[in-house]
């Protein structure tokens, strides 16, 4: 599936980029004056290869939850078991993304790929757990290759049931205590980022818990010596299930030529290694904020893309990713619903 998925994977069409840039001349306002929205409705309509692109309606944040074996080494203050204690909440629609989401319209899918606890079998929640959390990465990889690939396919099969399902853009979601340190030691893997500088506070720790992250990570690569040309290796030494998930999700988006807008720095480094598996998968992301964790916007700049919000957020669950949903759906709508001079009879310049 994964290599299937890979190949399915091709550059933005050029024609249907040169209609969207066409047809903005023709709008009943100044050419470039929407900025970005601009440029991102061109860029959607080469990923669609038809102009315009079909409305981001409806969408679906897609939140995979997984727990981590380097919680052992004191990386966070908060208890492993809140990871499935957020994923009832995400179930039971009480959390911040819940409320986001009926906000903006877009539907919920909650996938357990590695919580370390057996969940309550609900109709809401998807069962892929390929293994109960990863192993803790300073004493062996925290996964193997099968399991990576697996996890990577977990995220790849939700992205096609929901594209089949109707979904036009998916949004990232996650969930796992401890989920910024392999994000961070990913980012600098793939990076080559010294890992003092991806790494942040994640839910708000010390500056001593942020000091003993900091070696943590470091540790864990000094071990695996993990190399970015082997994306696969790089997660299965530093990565975690939600990570491997997200980068699936990606790929199946840009396979399917669907938008796939990013939340924070769990979702950016998940990107950095879809985008390692399969460089055009980076024509199908949106950065839909910067998140304040430090490796964030490493990420975003190793991938060339340009946040559209910056709130100060560092919540994660696809909260940032949602708020930027509306901006993104515009710049589509602008293709669809504004007149051009002939048809409204303005005068242009």
């Amino acid at each position: 599936m994964l290599a299937r998925t890979v190949g399915a994977i091709g550059p933005l069409d050029v024609s249907a980029m040169d209609a969207a840039r066409a047809r903005h001349g023709r709008l009943t306002k100044p050419t470039g004056s929407l900025g970005t929205l601009e440029e991102l409705s061109i860029r959607l309509s080469g990923l669609a290869g038809v102009c315009p692109p079909p409305l981001l309606d409806p969408a679906t944040v897609a939140i995979f939850a997984g727990d981590h074996g380097v919680h052992a080494q004191g990386v966070t203050p908060w208890p492993q078991e809140v990871t499935a204690q957020m994923v009832a909440n995400f179930v039971a629609g009480g959390a911040v993304v819940n409320a986001f989401a009926r906000q903006t319209g877009a539907q919920v899918t909650v996938v357990d790929v590695g919580v370390a606890a057996t969940l309550p079998d609900e109709a809401k929640l998807v069962a892929a757990k390929v293994r109960p959390g990863t192993r803790d990465f300073t004493v062996e990889p925290a996964l193997t290759r099968e399991e990576t690939e697996r996890a990577i396919e977990v995220g790849i099969t939700v992205a096609h049931q929901l594209v089949d399902g109707g979904t036009r853009v998916l949004v990232t979601g996650d969930m796992g205590i401890a989920n910024t340190t392999p994000a961070a030691a990913l980012i600098s893997a793939f990076t080559g980022a010294d890992p003092g500088r991806v790494t942040g506070l994640g839910t708000g720790i010390d500056s001593d818990t942020h000091t003993k992250k900091v070696a943590v990570i470091r540790k864990a690569l000094d071990l695996h010596r993990p190399d970015p040309a082997d994306p696969i290796g790089v997660l299965a030494a530093v990565g975690g299930l939600e990570h491997a998930a997200l980068a699936g999700l990606i790929l199946g988006g840009a396979a399917r030529r669907v938008p796939v807008i990013l939340d924070g720095v769990i979702a950016c480094s998940a990107a950095v290694a879809a985008v390692e598996l399969a460089p055009d998968a980076a024509s199908a992301l949106i950065a839909g904020h910067l998140s304040v964790e430090p490796g964030a916007a490493v990420a975003l700049a190793h991938l060339d893309l340009d946040p559209l919000l910056d709130l100060g957020l560092r919540l994660g669950e696809g909260t940032g990713a949602l708020l930027a949903l509306p901006i993104v759906a515009s710049a589509v709508r602008v293709l669809h619903e504004v007149a051009t001079f002939d048809s409204a009879g303005v005068t242009e310049k």
